[in-house]
């Protein structure tokens, strides 16, 4: 028994669980693409203030993606849930990307990998200067044999004049790229500064903005990522996509029915949320290659409160949930984040997330989860 507190306070008996989901591994589901955005593991004897670039634990963090591979996810590197722009700067972000690119090749796994413009420092500069912030990073990530996901650019945010910016800043970058890429729509709850992408604040307009942009280079664009939190606009965006071209869903709180589909269509899956969730996601979306339905959702839907837990508002401070699930499980020796961000969620939240993940059967072993949720419990306080 542990005792957890709520948001008032009080303390209540939680009995754990103590048998974990059992889930096999296997190759990659062939239905559908499945990424994983996977989180990155501070180094806790390095700078893991607000004040400083991050320091990285670079085993944990190359063992956490061997892990999703294992089980058969993609691995989406350098993305939001790896902090980047949050904690994980550029410099760190070009050596992220090129070691686990070089682990993709040694055990055969796929990768995508970011590309923005994170490097620029406000007031920016010009369209130009933009342009070419993005061509920098976008030919890293093609040296290293990735596909590249073009990321929402604060900069372009920031500089861009209309609609008719984003359509030439994308337009030179698709030209140019060596293989179809991932667009990235990462809506404002997730990064305040990218309100109004794509050339405006009203999120149809800017639907068909980036349509124009997909439609003017099919061949080039592999799919578009959606992080709008909104399971009907981007069923309706989905469906305008020209054949061929993927919908990624990144709705962290409505993906079990937009990855099942329906007579209209489905969506891969790009999702932070598969980072605590990869081995149930991958096994459920198996389930969905041998045409059980049923047993995709049963599997899958129970997982939605805890989704939602993580990504309650502020939506961006999820990724605290994240890793401390990932401690939880084992994967890292600690509950640190760079840029301090582990202090992002309160304790009754955080023991929530516990909580929700012990009920599902997400750690392999329930007994050590239990016992680093009583140390953090402790430290704060909370005594048995």
């Amino acid at each position: 028994m542990i005792r957890l507190p709520d948001a008032s306070g009080a303390l209540r008996a939680y009995t754990p669980c103590t048998r974990p989901l059992e889930l096999g591994r296997g190759g990659p589901p062939v239905s559908r693409t499945v990424f994983a955005a996977a989180h990155v593991v501070a180094d806790p004897f390095g700078n893991t203030t607000p004040y400083g670039p991050a320091d990285l634990d670079w085993g944990a963090t190359l063992a956490f993606r061997r892990h999703l591979w294992a089980h058969g996810l993609a691995v989406a590197e350098a993305m939001d849930t790896a902090q980047r722009g949050a904690g994980l700067d550029w410099p760190q972000a070009a050596e992220l990307i090129r070691r686990s690119a070089a682990e993709a090749r040694a055990v055969g796994g796929r990768i995508a990998c970011g590309a923005g413009t994170d490097h620029l420092a406000p007031p920016y500069g010009t369209l130009a200067d933009v342009t070419a912030a993005y061509e920098e990073q976008l030919a890293l990530v093609e040296a290293q044999g990735a596909q590249p996901v073009l990321l929402a650019s604060r900069a372009l945010a920031a500089v861009a004049a209309g609609p008719d910016a984003y359509r030439e800043v994308y337009g030179r970058l698709l030209r140019q790229s060596a293989r179809p890429v991932i667009l990235h729509w990462l809506g404002p709850m997730f990064d305040p500064a990218l309100e109004g992408y794509w050339g405006s604040a009203d999120p149809d307009v800017a639907a068909g903005t980036l349509l124009d942009i997909v439609a003017d280079r099919p061949d080039k664009v592999d799919g578009v990522k959606v992080s709008l939190l909104d399971a009907a606009r981007e069923r309706g965006l989905r469906a305008r996509l020209p054949a061929g071209v993927r919908c990624y869903t990144g709705d962290d709180l409505n993906y079990p029915g937009l990855i099942e589909g329906d007579t209209d269509g489905h969506s891969d899956a790009l999702l932070g949320v598969f980072d605590p969730l990869g081995p149930l996601a991958a096994h459920a979306v198996r389930r969905l290659d041998a045409g059980d339905r049923r047993g995709f959702r049963e599997l899958l839907e129970p997982a939605v409160p805890l989704s939602r837990h993580l990504f309650e508002p502020p939506t961006r401070a999820y990724r605290a949930g994240v890793v401390l699930l990932a401690w939880l499980a084992g994967h890292q020796d600690h509950f640190t984040m760079a840029g301090g961000l582990h202090a992002a969620r309160s304790l009754p939240h955080l023991a929530r997330a516990y909580e929700l993940a012990d009920g599902l059967g997400l750690f392999p072993d329930p007994e050590l989860a239990e016992a680093r949720m009583a140390r953090l419990l402790a430290l704060h306080g909370v005594t048995p």
